[in-house]
Order: C-alpha cells, then structure tokens, then sequence
C-alpha cells in the first residue's frame, strides 16, 4: 500500500494496515516508534503487545527526554513497554561524524535504508533495539510503525537480528509506505 505523500496524516490508516496485516500473519508483538505516544496509544487494547521505541535522551536537548514522563507512565499502564535507548544506526557514528565530519558504518547503511524512506529505515532500526533490549522473541516476526517525522506512515513485517547480527535481519514486507520520500 503507498501513501501519496508522507506525514501524520497517514497515521490512523497505518496503524489500521499494520493491525490487518499482523492479524492476518498471526503476529502479536508491534513495535512503534513514538516520541509524543500518541502513534503506540493507537495500538493499545487490541490485542497486541506494544513496545514503543522513543528518541533516546538528549536527542533534542542534553538530559532531556521528548516523552513526556505522565505519557510515559500512561503507556506503561496501559501495558506498553516504553523502550528509550540509544539509537541503533547513530550511537557513537554520529558522534564521530558530528566532531570530525566524515561519513561511518551505521551511517552508511541509514542512507541505505532510507533509499527505502525514512520510515523504513526507522522499522529496521527500533525492531533490532527491541530485540536487543529482550522486549520482543527472538526468532519471531513482528510489526513495526514508523514516520517520516511526527506520526507514522509506513509499517513492515520484520523478523530482526540483534545488533551484532544486524544483516540477518529480515524485512519481509513493506506493508505500507509513503511514494514520496
């Protein structure tokens, strides 16, 4: 499914063709990338198990976190898992490229993935942080939701790695996505 364009406005209806798909490949764990919570409360009481993937801290600001800590709280009770940790395509790259210049390893295949969009990039990376935080099985397909920004616009069934085999991991279908990137 291709969106025409990317943004929030696609939100309520990924979310819906994410939770079809999983659904229909009896898949029970979904993992959201959700900085404000609103895209992973979209998933709540449905049947899944959401683990919610936020900007790690200091993203915007140095010591700050962008999910507001009631949100934060709210999600958990509901029964999400609120996953915040350092990115998995970033990290310490980032860091390198930001105090030298350059281009690194991760970065390298971030731009890869973003080929793709920005949303499957983001799929492919906050699944392999789930894995590694224990939050999901290894072994097991997923779904994951992501943005171009605020809200989500794509979702993938995904059957991850951990990091340290990050190219086992599998991208078994794009369930939908934005035509622009």
């Amino acid at each position: 499914m291709l969106w025409e364009k990317k943004g929030t406005h696609n939100t309520e209806a990924t979310a819906e063709a994410a939770m079809q798909r999983a659904e229909q490949l009896g898949i029970k764990n979904i993992v959201v990338a959700s900085n404000s919570g609103s895209t992973a409360a979209l998933f709540l009481e449905k049947g899944f198990k959401v683990i919610c993937v936020t900007h790690h801290s200091g993203f915007k600001n140095p010591g700050e976190n962008e999910l507001d800590p009631a949100i934060r709280q709210q999600l958990q009770e509901r029964g999400a898992h609120v996953l915040t940790t350092t990115h998995l395509l970033a990290g310490v790259d980032r860091a390198l490229r930001l105090q030298w210049g350059g281009i690194y390893p991760a970065e390298i295949i971030a731009a890869s993935l973003r080929m793709f969009g920005q949303g499957v990039k983001v799929c492919v990376e906050i699944c392999g942080m789930a894995l590694d935080a224990g939050l999901i099985p290894y072994g097991e397909e997923i779904v994951a939701v992501a943005g171009s920004g605020r809200g989500a616009d794509t979702a993938c069934a995904v059957l991850p790695a951990h990091s340290n085999h990050f190219f086992e991991t599998v991208v078994k279908e794009i369930i939908c996505m934005p035509r622009e990137k």
